[in-house]
């Protein structure tokens, strides 16, 4: 989730999760990610603390997460505790681990492409591809399989 966070930010998206899905929940160690323990200023520090739809939790579930924690870090761990005891309609999350758990549950993910993605097809954006393109820019590793993929479901 933080790097989808982070993701939105750096190429000044970041309000398009507001305008997707209204409120989000974020895990407390994310939340310390981005903002307590954010280097930079700006960015995703400045959006997470000042946003006053997003709301910050602790997963209630601590053994979930301890397991979890065998194979993630503790941002994805407790985001993926946190998205089970919220029944979460969607977990934001970017990092290659972190989804391949989130499809063993069965949990519905969606990381930056994939919220650039249906802001197009909602109308929120015409277009997607300077997005991408200012992403791999900024160092985000995305595999041009994944961008040609988007990039032709998007009719771009």
């Amino acid at each position: 989730m933080g790097a989808t966070l982070k993701g939105l930010a750096t190429i000044q998206r970041f309000d398009l999760l507001r305008q997707l899905f209204g409120k989000i929940h974020i895990a407390q160690a994310v939340y310390d990610e981005a903002v307590t323990h954010g280097r930079e200023e700006g960015g995703a520090k400045q959006e997470v603390s000042t946003a006053d739809w997003i709301s910050t939790h602790h997963a209630q579930n601590h053994s979930n997460v301890n397991l979890f924690l065998n194979e993630l870090d503790l941002g994805e761990a407790e985001t993926i505790a946190l998205a089970q005891e919220l029944n979460a309609s969607w977990v934001l999350m970017d990092e290659r681990k972190g989804r391949k758990k989130l499809s063993q549950l069965g949990l519905p993910k969606i990381g930056t492409l994939g919220i650039l993605l249906k802001s197009k097809q909602t109308g929120l954006l015409p277009v997607i591809r300077p997005d991408i393109e200012k992403l791999c820019q900024q160092g985000f590793s995305i595999s041009q399989t994944v961008i040609d993929a988007v990039l032709h479901q998007a009719g771009e």
